[in-house]
C-alpha cells in the first residue's frame, strides 16, 4: 500500500518554535540595556555628591553680622597616596576679627598668629592694636589619611556689620610636601573656581543684639560646648546634603527602570 505524504503545516511567525518574535526581541534588547542605564545613572551619584567633599570649606556657610559664631573648617583628603598634615587658614585683613579661639583637636597642634593693625579696632569700649591673622594646625601623628576628613572648630567674632562675607584663604599641605592653595575667590554668577577659598556669608542680625553664638569668646567652657553643638550641626547638614543627592539619583534609577519595564510590558501585550 502506498503512503501519501502530507505537507507539513506552515508555521506562522508567532509559532514558539521560531523563537522570539520580532516584537519580543526589541523588548529583550531593552531589558539588557536597563542595567547599563541604571549603572550610568547610579554612577552620577559620585558626580553629584563629589563636590560636597572636594575642597576645604567653612561650615555652617553663614553667620549673623555683629555677633560671634563657631565655625568649622572642613578638610577632606583628596589624595590616595598621601595624608594631610598641615592646614593654614589666613584670616581676612580687610575686616579683622578681634577674637579667634580654636577648639583643641586631638592629634593636632594649633597656633594663632597675630598682626599689628594699621587702624585699631574698638571692642567693648577698648582699643585693640593687633588681631589674629592666621591659624595653623599641624598634625602630631598621621594627620588626615586617604578616604578621611577632619573638622577644625573655631570661635570667631565680633563679625563685621559692614560686610556681606568673609573670605578665608587656606593652604593644605600633604606629607609628600604637596601644597594645595584654596585661595581663589568665586565670582558671582560664574563657575566655581578650581581651588575656591572658604567663604562665610554674613546675614542680617536677628535683632537680639548678640548675633549668632554670642558670648563664645568670653567663656572657654561655653565656647567648647557651643563648638561641639555646631560641629554636630555641620556634620548633620553635610550628611543631609549628600543624602538628598543620593536619594535624587536613586529616584532617577528607579524611574528609568520603571519606564523600561513599562515599555517591555507594552510590547509584550501588543505581540
Amino acid at each position: 500500500m502506498s503512503h501519501l505524504s502530507h505537507p507539513a503545516p506552515a508555521r506562522t511567525s508567532a509559532d514558539p518554535a521560531d523563537g522570539p518574535t520580532a516584537s519580543a526581541r526589541p523588548g529583550r534588547r531593552l531589558a539588557r540595556r536597563l542595567p547599563v542605564l541604571g549603572g550610568i545613572a547610579a554612577g552620577s551619584v559620585l558626580l553629584l555628591a563629589g563636590p560636597a567633599f572636594a575642597h576645604v570649606s567653612v561650615q555652617p556657610e553663614a553667620a549673623e553680622k555683629g555677633g560671634y559664631a563657631t565655625v568649622n573648617f572642613k578638610v577632606p583628603n583628596e589624595r590616595d597616596d598621601a595624608s594631610t598634615v598641615k592646614l593654614e587658614v589666613n584670616l581676612p585683613t580687610d575686616h579683622p576679627l578681634a577674637s579667634v579661639m580654636p577648639q583643641p583637636v586631638p592629634g593636632w597642634k594649633v597656633e594663632v598668629t597675630k598682626t599689628k593693625l594699621d587702624k585699631p579696632l574698638e571692642m567693648h569700649g577698648e582699643k585693640i592694636n593687633e588681631a589674629p591673622s592666621k591659624i595653623t594646625w599641624t598634625a602630631d601623628g598621621k594627620g588626615v589619611e586617604p578616604g578621611q576628613f577632619q573638622q577644625f572648630p573655631v570661635s570667631v567674632g565680633q563679625l563685621p556689620e559692614d560686610a556681606d562675607q568673609l573670605v578665608f584663604k587656606a593652604l593644605q599641605t600633604y606629607d609628600n610636601k604637596e601644597v594645595v592653595r584654596w585661595i581663589e575667590p568665586a565670582k558671582e554668577g560664574g563657575p566655581e573656581p578650581e581651588n575656591p577659598a572658604p567663604v562665610l556669608k554674613l546675614t542680617a542680625a536677628s535683632g537680639d543684639g548678640h548675633g549668632h553664638g554670642a558670648g563664645a569668646a568670653g567663656d572657654d567652657a561655653k565656647g567648647t560646648e557651643d563648638s561641639g553643638k555646631h560641629t554636630a550641626a555641620a556634620e548633620d547638614a553635610s550628611g543631609s546634603d549628600t543624602t538628598a543627592r543620593v536619594l535624587a539619583v536613586v529616584g532617577i534609577v528607579v524611574g528609568l527602570t520603571g519606564v523600561g519595564f513599562g515599555v517591555l510590558a507594552g510590547r509584550r501585550r501588543s505581540s
